[in-house]
């Protein structure tokens, strides 16, 4: 007899974002059309239901025993390096009997830099010379410096080979430049045209923010052409991405990158994060977990 192939659990961040929290539910649907043979569940750490522990039992009532588990997210930060690790250690033990392998975030990927060139080029509704625009790539933010440098690497390599004048980085939340600094940036270095570029898969309460600071800063500021971007969204890239993931975590081919990993590597200012001992991120629709403190010190488990 055959032995199945692991079944995909795609985990995700969160969000109040009704709206959000739906595209990330029927991304998960659209994977397991895509893939008949394949069974398929999705679940967040916060936020929004349902919850990842939700989302492996349903794969063990569908008779899964072994999994690969997708952050579906861009960077790798606290939610991909402890709180999933530490959701899929507890399942283990809810669930004795079942094996996983996890996988690495989806990064900078060149599918994802295609996707991203897609959306400047709506936004510019294919006028002008991109020589004369000036980009700026909004992250989500994070505490975690890895992260935040991350989407700088994802900037500088969107900004290699295209011809734009420039690919600036900024951040809606937790670190800086925020979305006003790094338009004040882009102001400074001459920019005339720019798009500002929100790095997130789906719509949310952030992408929402960036485009609601942009147009106010824009208003602001009559003298510069300022346009806002979507987001990346459930394109076909991603779709195969996640894919591309899912068949590097089964063959046990991850090379995560941890030479700036703060739960490592003693970094400036982040000296007592080193080999914190991990906790699993309170979900407040995980029944299955008895909780009595928020745990925000995200640690770290490398599962690779």
């Amino acid at each position: 007899m055959t032995t199945p192939p692991p079944a995909l659990l795609i985990a995700g961040h969160g969000t109040r974002d009704e709206a959000g929290a739906e595209a990330f539910r029927d991304f998960v649907r659209e994977l397991g059309r895509r893939h008949p043979e394949l069974p398929v569940a999705g679940g967040f750490i916060e936020l929004s239901p349902p919850p990842l522990g939700e989302a492996v039992t349903e794969l063990v009532e569908r008779g899964v025993r072994r999994f690969a588990a997708v952050p579906l997210m861009l960077v790798s930060a606290g939610h991909a390096k402890g709180d999933i690790p530490a959701a899929l250690s507890r399942e283990k033990e809810r669930h004795p009997g079942i094996s996983y392998t996890y996988g690495r975030p989806l990064g900078p990927h060149p599918a994802l830099l295609k996707v991203l060139e897609r959306r400047l080029a709506e936004a510019l509704g294919g006028s002008g010379d991109p020589s004369g625009v000036t980009v700026l790539l909004v992250g989500r933010g994070s505490s975690d410096p890895d992260a935040n440098a991350e989407v700088f690497k994802a900037a500088r390599l969107l900004w290699e080979g295209r011809g734009y004048a420039g690919v600036e980085t900024a951040f809606v939340s937790l670190a800086a430049p925020d979305v006003p600094s790094g338009l004040d940036r882009c102001l400074r270095l001459g920019a005339r045209r720019i798009v500002v570029l929100p790095y997130f898969l789906f719509t949310g309460i952030l992408p929402d923010r960036v485009r609601h600071q942009t147009e106010d800063w824009a208003a602001a500021h009559p003298e510069v052409e300022v346009r806002s971007a979507d987001v990346i969204g459930p394109e076909p890239e991603l779709l195969d991405l996640v894919m591309e993931r899912y068949e590097e975590a089964v063959k046990g081919d991850l090379r995560m990158n941890c030479d700036s990993c703060v739960y490592r590597i003693a970094l400036p200012g982040f000296e007592d994060k080193v080999g914190r001992p991990q906790q699993p991120h309170f979900h407040p629709d995980d029944d299955g977990h008895h909780h009595d403190g928020h745990h925000h010190g995200h640690a770290h488990s490398h599962a690779h």
